[in-house]
């Protein structure tokens, strides 16, 4: 997305409200505590979900978020509150379980948890943005592809699987991908500047939904795999971003950025399409691959998607023997 499209987009696009019915349908919602995974949970309540499961790093937090939901709506659907780290894979891998054996089924599953530091440190042997928007993101998702595959049936909607990217993956093409090994370089770039490694994660978390969405596509039952940008929002993501880089946010805050709740509609958006969507990048709540950079599009851009995804595969056999087999 270039400038110009993108400040249109944040200061003259109305996205819209979204009306779907989730009636009978199970969601779950990682990162669901505040900002665009409680505002979209707020949505599925109002639309009819039956069952709402919110991943949290803080159960207190999760318990008050849930109250809020709750009297905000006046709905008494079921709700759910399991913690989920996403600096820890042990706490993915027990998210995932946990879903798999308390629910009989699961209709959607929306990966919006992520982060934005100010800091560089390692979270499981990786530089902790890229653990969280990447590794445990993509681990999280292959752990529930099998539960989404297994609540397929005639005459239901097929089962989504949403990945929330952001339309700042065009800052950057990613140079590390020509490296002997990607994750690697990118966590001995200790004086990497925050921006960039939010923008990298971001761009690496496009790359492997479009391959996901590659890997499953001949596979049964199926699984629709998407990814999205919310766009600016004002969220706590920029918490805590000081400096230069951190006035710049400020800035856009007071100038550009939409609201938690209208950021939100494109993740309920992206949870109510078909096959269609598979593998599509949406923007404004709607399919636009247009808007993926123009690496993304590219040869090299595919070259480096490959590349990135058997990298991130033999990470995940690691964290998780086996579950690369969930792909097939």
């Amino acid at each position: 997305m270039s400038a110009p499209a993108f400040l249109y987009s944040q200061l003259f696009v109305s996205l819209p409200p979204p009306d779907h019915d989730f009636t009978g349908q199970t969601v779950v919602i990682t990162g669901a505590n505040t900002g665009l995974g409680l505002e979209a949970a707020r949505h599925m309540l109002k639309l009819n979900a039956s069952h709402l499961i919110l991943g949290v790093r803080n159960l207190s937090k999760g318990q008050s978020a849930k109250e809020e939901l709750q009297e905000s709506t006046g709905k008494a659907t079921p709700i759910d509150i399991f913690h989920l780290d996403m600096e820890d894979y042990e706490s993915v891998n027990a998210f995932a379980a946990s879903v798999s054996s308390a629910l009989p089924r699961v209709d959607v599953a929306i990966l919006n948890a992520g982060k934005m530091s100010q800091e560089f440190y390692i979270a499981e042997k990786d530089e902790s943005t890229i653990t969280v928007n990447v590794v445990s993101t993509m681990l999280l998702a292959l752990l529930l592809l099998p539960k989404l595959r297994a609540s397929a049936q005639d005459g239901r909607p097929t089962p989504r699987l949403v990945i929330v990217a952001s339309d700042r993956h065009v800052m950057t093409n990613l140079p590390e991908w020509k490296t002997p090994n990607t994750f690697d370089t990118l966590r001995a770039a200790t004086d990497s500047r925050p921006d960039d490694r939010y923008y990298t994660s971001k761009l690496l978390a496009v790359l492997c939904m479009r391959e996901l969405a590659n890997k499953t596509a001949s596979t049964s039952p199926k699984v629709v795999v998407n990814g999205l940008t919310p766009g600016y929002c004002l969220t706590h993501l920029v918490d805590g971003i000081t400096g230069f880089w951190g006035w710049q946010l400020y800035m856009m805050k007071l100038s550009l950025a939409r609201t938690a709740e209208q950021g939100s509609r494109t993740l309920v958006h992206a949870a109510t399409l078909g096959l269609e969507a598979h593998g599509k990048y949406l923007n404004d709540c709607k399919i636009d691959d247009g808007a993926l950079s123009s690496f993304v599009r590219s040869d090299e851009g595919n070259q480096a998607q490959q590349k990135v995804w058997a990298e991130l595969m033999g990470k995940l056999d690691a964290i998780v023997p086996g579950v690369s087999a969930s792909l097939s």
